[in-house]
């Protein structure tokens, strides 16, 4: 069976964060040699009858999408993250279950990420759009870039917005999911949903039952009803870290915790990679602005976050996307995946150099480290002034912001 990358993504609510900020965080945990890139989509209107093509199918196209900032895997249509215009995010996790994970290719988890945040303008509409989508379409298909085999995987997801976060974790169609408005919340690549279910397909149970897993006797615990492994609580590495941080948890916290490498959040072994983390601060007063904050690269103990806001006419700066290649991508010819190519985007390819040379010179190292800390230094201190400021922002500084760290991280790490 195949095994699920161990990534990790959490929640923070007030009064556990510091400023009445909700603080979310993921790091995306894929294959050593996976290439992720930030990508930024406008909302954009769609004649009737339209399709979207997904990663392996193509799907009814809404009449409007909104605005998304992803982080995905460089050959996927979906993503493992991101945040849309309206302050929703969505992390997605590879979870094995009782339930084997179809290999017939239908919508990925990732796929279901994006699709969310494209039609949800909340935490509640975008889970809704996800079970919807879930219950048409069904979820399938190879996880990874991997033309010699297939590795699928069920779905859970963290959904967020300024109010409140829902934990959805899916088994083929079948679904269960709780909402929360306080606390701290973690998932994992295993099942953590137990007793407490808010929302959940209406034929759960019974399905559980025609199964053999679930006799009707006992109370209904969806984790232990669908898990494989006895061993599914408690696998959570980093959330009691948060909640130790009574009232003082900060995106600075968030930032630290995706780093650590000790609790093995922060992932780096000979299969898996941790190749992206996202941070994002959602205020609860809707009059300040979401600020979301992106790597693009791997392992963020030695990669700056990157400060984004949802502005009007962002234009899409290709220094942290992939080449692009359309219909010649092995990912679009069947059978999949018979060539790799070289999905690098510019920003990565300043990311080996700088590894090679931490790796190989520890005083030039330390020299890029603290360039690294100094760059997002300067970032969190603007975006805090932002937060705190009563002046309209303009657009394109608050843009410029995120792109000028691309270059400059660039420059230096090159």
């Amino acid at each position: 069976m195949a095994v699920a990358p161990p990534s990790y993504c959490f929640v923070a609510f007030p009064p556990r964060t510091k400023d009445g900020l909700v603080v979310f965080g993921k790091n995306s945990a894929r294959p050593r040699e996976e290439v992720q890139e930030v990508v930024y989509f406008a909302a954009a209107a769609h004649d009737p009858g339209s399709k979207v093509e997904c990663t392996y199918i193509a799907i009814d196209q809404v009449p409007k999408t909104h605005a998304v900032m992803l982080s995905r895997p460089a050959w996927l249509w979906g993503a493992e993250m991101g945040a849309n215009e309206h302050g929703v995010c969505i992390a997605n996790e590879a979870i094995t279950t009782r339930e084997p994970a179809s290999e017939t290719e239908a919508l990925l988890g990732m796929d279901l990420v994006r699709l969310g945040l494209e039609r949800g303008a909340t935490a509640k509409e975008a889970l809704d759009v996800i079970v919807s989508l879930l219950e048409e379409h069904g979820q399938g298909g190879n996880y990874y870039e991997d033309g010699s085999s297939c590795q699928a995987f069920q779905s859970a997801f963290l959904i967020v917005d300024r109010a409140e976060a829902w934990v959805l974790e899916t088994v083929g169609k079948y679904w269960a999911a709780e909402k929360t408005t306080e606390g701290v919340k973690c998932i994992c690549n295993q099942l953590t949903l137990t007793t407490k279910i808010d929302v959940e397909h209406p034929e759960l149970r019974s399905y559980a039952e025609t199964q053999g897993w679930w006799t009707g006797d006992t109370e209904f615990n969806f984790s232990e009803v669908f898990s494989l492994a006895e061993d599914h609580l408690g696998c959570c590495s980093g959330q009691e870290s948060l909640e130790k941080q009574e009232g003082n948890i900060t995106v600075q916290t968030m930032m630290d915790v995706l780093r650590d490498k000790a609790s093995g959040v922060c992932v780096d072994s000979e299969t898996f990679l941790t190749t992206a983390s996202i941070v994002s601060v959602l205020p609860q007063n809707p009059s300040s602005p979401c600020i979301h904050y992106f790597t693009g690269t791997p392992d963020p103990s030695r990669s700056i976050f990157k400060p984004f806001i949802f502005v009007d006419d962002v234009k899409l700066v290709p220094k942290v996307q992939s080449p692009f290649l359309g219909d010649d991508d092995p990912v679009k010819k069947k059978p999949r995946f018979q060539e790799r190519p070289d999905r690098r985007h510019e920003l990565y390819k300043a990311h080996e150099q700088a590894r090679s040379v931490t790796e190989n010179d520890q005083d030039k190292g330390q020299k890029l480290m603290r360039i690294m800390l100094d760059l997002e230094r300067q970032g969190l201190e603007a975006m805090e002034d932002i937060l705190t400021s009563t002046e309209v922002l303009h657009p394109a500084e608050v843009v410029d912001l995120f792109y000028d760290c691309v270059d400059t991280e660039i420059k230096f790490f090159k």
